[in-house]
């Protein structure tokens, strides 16, 4: 993870979450689909959703970028771009009550997926860990989201661990036909004396947990 080994490359990904206020939420997600396409010519969109159930009026979306130096020239070049800075920034700034980013690398065991098929939903779930990184709690963790992967009830789509943001902090993002699926599938889950075991060694090293339900915008690529 952060302190261990990582992936090959110096690929990252930057979390952006809008705080969107109430009465804009439509209107916010209806500009994100009509303009979305003057921003993803710059760089790669890997997902757009909102947030049903464990937040409200929230968005998450999750850009890809080749290193450092590819982010701050696809920055420098959206403060150029008139269409997106005129079409989109001065309309959709008003309507944002606050705005969170992070940078986060996938975890070295971990390959970015996709949703088996349209229609689903995404769970997105983020683990504040022990301080200590990788060297404390890394087997205990991986153990833990392979259990849960083994059930299969559930689709992974990735891990990332912070590089910039709240340090020891791991999210994990699965994928679900339904909610009623995903509940099941838990219900089972927590049945299983193997996921129980895994679950058991790698919470002793948890700090906090929260859960979003998120619906996948018509302009995410992860659908």
């Amino acid at each position: 993870l952060a302190t261990g080994p990582r992936q090959n490359n110096s690929i990252f990904y930057e979390i952006r979450t809008y705080d969107i206020k109430p009465s804009k939420m439509k209107e916010f997600v209806e500009m994100v689909n009509k303009y979305i396409h003057l921003r993803t010519a710059h760089s790669e969109l890997v997902g757009f959703w909102s947030a049903e159930l464990g937040a409200m009026n929230k968005v998450v979306h999750v850009w890809k970028y080749d290193n450092f130096a590819h982010r701050t020239a696809v920055r420098h070049a959206l403060a150029n771009d008139k269409d997106w800075q005129g079409k989109f920034i001065l309309a959709a700034l008003p309507l944002i009550e606050k705005q969170h980013n992070e940078v986060a690398y996938l975890v070295p065991w971990c390959q970015l997926g996709k949703s088996p098929k349209e229609g689903g939903v995404y769970e997105w779930v983020t683990f504040q860990m022990k301080p200590g990184g990788p060297a404390l709690w890394g087997e205990a963790f991986r153990a833990a989201i392979n259990a849960h992967v083994n059930t299969g009830y559930t689709k992974l789509i990735g891990v990332f661990h912070t590089e910039y943001g709240l340090l020891n902090t791991v999210h994990v993002i699965w994928w679900n036909e339904s909610p009623d699926h995903r509940a099941a599938g838990r219900h089972r889950a927590h049945e299983d004396a193997r996921v129980v075991a895994a679950v058991r060694d790698s919470v002793r090293f948890l700090e906090s947990q929260q859960n979003l339900l998120l619906i996948p915008l018509q302009c995410s690529p992860l659908k």
